[in-house]
């Protein structure tokens, strides 16, 4: 075989090699691992009014610290990785009488997502998600929460809700888990639910060399303070 021949073949193979493990290398070593997904952290009882009296009745507003996102799936050159976008912008208030939450509403400011990567945000701000026609998010209880019980200061406990999710520009009735937990006049709420893109009339995110699968998930940790 040719000298040059030979040194044609092995530049092809250089490339092919280069192509396949660039992305493994990037996404695995450089980029590195998404962020856990959001939860309730583990917090140990605290002496307050509202803790020693057992009573949470009343209003409880969104405190800083509490994030909302989303975490789709992708394909880079036949590599894996999870995308997360998040945001702190998040306002809404919850009513809570004996055992029975009986209202609850919040807000997301969509166009302060960010993940980390630019070329990505661009991508949901403008022809994803297009918060200049749809800058908010919004959820509405629909049906009141029977806890049963109040759970011992500390103790996470689980509930469903059930509501009325706007994104988008569109509105859906979902059903979430939700895990909870209260320390003192805290309350830390976290649960997740799954979005089909197309059900919301929200493009597949997929782009340039990148493919997503059709579904996300949105995921949120709220924390409450007594009013």
């Amino acid at each position: 075989m040719n000298a040059w021949k030979r040194w044609l073949i092995a530049g092809i193979a250089a490339v092919a090699v280069g192509a396949t493990a660039g992305p493994y290398v990037y996404i695995h070593f450089i980029e590195g691992k998404a962020p856990p997904p959001l939860t309730i952290a583990t917090t140990s009882p605290t002496t307050s009014t509202a803790s020693a009296s057992g009573s949470v009745d009343g209003s409880w507003s969104v405190a800083s610290g509490s994030v909302v996102g989303y975490r789709v799936k992708e394909i880079l050159f036949g590599q894996s990785n999870e995308a997360v976008g998040r945001t702190s912008s998040v306002t809404g208030s919850a009513t809570v009488n004996g055992t029975t939450v009986q209202s609850a509403s919040f807000t997301v400011d969509m166009t302060t997502v960010a993940s980390d990567k630019s070329r990505r945000d661009g991508q949901f701000q403008g022809r994803i998600m297009d918060t200049a026609s749809f800058p908010t998010a919004t959820f509405k209880l629909t049906q009141p929460i029977q806890l049963g019980s109040l759970p011992a200061e500390g103790v996470t406990s689980t509930a469903s809700a059930v509501g009325d999710l706007t994104l988008h520009g569109t509105t859906k009735q979902v059903t979430v888990t939700l895990r909870g937990s209260r320390t003192g006049d805290t309350i830390q709420v976290s649960g997740s639910i799954p979005i089909v893109f197309a059900d919301w009339g929200i493009p597949n995110p997929s782009f340039g060399p990148v493919s997503t699968d059709d579904n996300g998930t949105l995921e949120f940790l709220l924390k409450l303070h007594h009013a």
